[in-house]
């Protein structure tokens, strides 16, 4: 089903549900003083809307900055992976296009086998650390001429953007895993959720069908970010969906 679709169905069910309530408390509650209980209801429902909305933006701004910081993150890592063949093309044969190799396998391992798993949610399992390892290890063992300053640079600086892979594969295997929000703060956010709705029902001296739509506009508003929320959980699925695109690039590069 269609993210937009997916997001339509949610809105308007919540939106139903809210004006369900609505309905049902001005049909069957009772509406005698209760216009005389709007101040102390006002002040209640400021503090309980008040708080809500700053945790809603919260966590969906934290969101937005997570996935950001993802995409970031994967172009990090494949640029350090090119940028360290390219340094190690100052380096001798054979070291020169086993670094090269290596790299393009690396990339390839990230793009077709950690990707998939990151994108359902899965640990990450595969022999991408150990291709990173080898690919260190070819770099730290090759040979470079005494008095070669230029090759010794360039050594010095493949392993450096080497090390930048791994800190950037790190952050995103901990990121993959550990995405998605806790129990606790779903039931934080679902529960505040409702009671704002619910709020206005205590409300008084609004027409019936004005406090039906306010109702009803409000569930489903909240209902929007809600599910905004749930779809960033996790960077490299939903509605974000964060493509391989940058070790998609970094293979053309090193092909």
């Amino acid at each position: 089903m269609s993210i937009y679709l997916s997001g339509l169905l949610w809105v308007v069910g919540a939106a139903a549900a809210g004006a369900g309530s609505a309905y049902l408390v001005r049909r069957f509650g009772l509406s005698e003083g209760r216009p005389d209980n709007n101040d102390a209801a006002g002040q209640v429902f400021t503090i309980v809307s008040g708080l809500q909305a700053v945790i809603v933006a919260f966590v969906l701004i934290s969101q937005f900055d997570a996935v950001d910081a993802a995409r970031d993150g994967a172009f990090k890592e494949a640029n350090a992976a090119v940028a360290a063949s390219w340094a190690a093309d100052a380096l001798p044969e054979p070291t020169r296009g086993e670094v090269r190799e290596q790299a393009a396998a690396y990339a390839r391992t990230v793009q077709d086998v950690e990707w998939p798993q990151m994108r359902a949610g899965h640990t990450v399992e595969s022999d991408g650390w150990a291709q990173l390892a080898r690919l260190r290890d070819t770099v730290a063992d090759a040979q470079t001429a005494d008095g070669d300053d230029w090759a010794t640079d360039r050594k010095t600086e493949a392993a450096n953007q080497l090390w930048d892979v791994y800190q950037a594969r790190q952050e995103r295997i901990t990121g993959a895993v550990q995405n998605g929000l806790g129990a606790v703060l779903w039931f934080v956010l679902i529960l505040g959720s409702v009671v704002t709705v619910l709020m206005p029902n205590l409300f008084g001296g609004t027409k019936p069908r004005t406090h039906i739509i306010i109702v009803s506009t409000l569930a489903g508003t909240i209902t929007v970010l809600l599910f905004a929320i749930y779809q960033l959980q996790n960077p490299y699925a939903g509605g974000t969906k964060i493509e391989p695109d940058a070790f998609r690039w970094a293979l053309d590069r090193l092909s």
